[in-house]
């Protein structure tokens, strides 16, 4: 299994690129960031750094969208980091909950970003690409061995559908071992009906960590009110699925379903932080099943069993009190016992 490390892009960028070291220091293989041009600072500025700063990092965004930027800039954005750095990118790509939103317009489409993937995977390795209309262009400059993965975010049947078929990874957000199994399952079966092999469907899982000393009630408390954040964080995509497919459907998990009841509202300016005044409504138990908490045993027994369960790579979103602990206990602790 390998090890991703998931940041927001606040300033300083240098804290950033400092913690991106740390962890491949500590054997992580993966540096992801949020990309959200209102929240946060640019993340592909940031990643000439990282990259220029580190020997094996892969870097890319979790996740990206293809209207912030049309698909021929990201194709170019990455083909050039790509060709500086030596193919230690990764193109994560999703709806743009936060980085539409927050600029007043609505997520996107599945066909737009159907689309999308086939232009930035294709443009990134040298190919040719329609941008649409019968506009076909072409980057003169790509040198031949270039490649771009393109992996998407997915939770709904009909995005896992696509993520089966056309992506090159599937994201998933979230570590609750039942939906993982059941969201691998549909990202596996949608790609052996397309006639691919399952195999090639990279699965990462991705979801806060929070390595505590001990697991007395005190230290689980706190790593769960640190963590709590990402339930609110999943239940705006879940807010969607029940606008689309209703509350009680078979479309969509009610093990996904049932935490965000008590949803009243969400502002973007507490997004994926900790604290989050908008994400008191996520119960414990839900902290428990989408993060990993507590002791690095429990870490570690958690890890097995997604890995048990087809995942490829566990990314760990490392916004809370402890980042740098964090990290040094998986380099430590978890990746040796865990990581292949």
């Amino acid at each position: 299994m390998d090890f991703g490390l998931v940041l927001q892009t606040d300033p300083p960028a240098s804290r950033v690129i400092e913690l991106m070291q740390r962890a491949e220091r500590n054997g992580f293989r993966y540096g992801w960031t949020f990309d959200s041009a209102v929240l946060w600072q640019e993340p592909f500025v940031i990643y000439s750094q990282i990259l220029a700063r580190t020997e094996r990092l892969t870097v890319g965004p979790m996740v990206t969208n293809p209207s912030t930027r049309t698909p021929e800039v990201t194709a170019s954005t990455f083909a050039t980091l790509n060709d500086m750095f030596g193919n230690r990118t990764v193109c994560g790509i999703g709806r743009g909950d936060s980085a539409m939103r927050v600029a007043g317009r609505r997520p996107n489409t599945l066909a737009r970003i159907s689309e999308a993937m086939k232009v930035i995977r294709a443009l990134g390795r040298g190919d040719s690409a329609d941008l649409g209309g019968g506009t076909v262009v072409r980057f003169p400059w790509v040198r031949p061995g270039a490649r771009l993965p393109v992996w998407m975010a997915a939770y709904g049947p009909r995005a896992l559908k696509m993520t089966g078929e056309e992506a090159d990874g599937f994201i998933l957000q979230l570590a609750d071992l039942y939906l993982t199994e059941y969201m691998v399952k549909a990202v596996k079966d949608a790609a052996r009906a397309a006639g691919r092999d399952p195999g090639e469907v990279t699965v990462c899982v991705a979801a806060p960590a929070y390595v505590t000393a001990d697991d007395s009630p005190e230290a689980l408390a706190h790593a769960r009110d640190q963590c709590r954040w990402f339930g609110g964080m999943v239940g705006n995509h879940v807010a969607d699925l029940v606008a689309k497919y209703g509350e009680h459907s078979a479309q969509v998990p009610e093990e996904l379903t049932d935490y965000i009841k008590a949803r009243q509202g969400y502002d973007y300016a507490h997004h994926g932080r900790s604290g989050n005044p908008d994400t008191e409504f996520v119960p414990d138990e839900i902290v428990d099943r989408f993060c990993l908490i507590g002791p690095a045993e429990r870490h570690i027994e958690k890890l097995d069993a997604l890995r048990a369960l087809g995942v490829d790579q566990f990314a760990v979103y490392d916004m809370h009190d402890a980042q740098e602990a964090t990290i040094d206990a998986y380099g430590t602790r978890v990746i040796p016992a865990v990581g292949s």
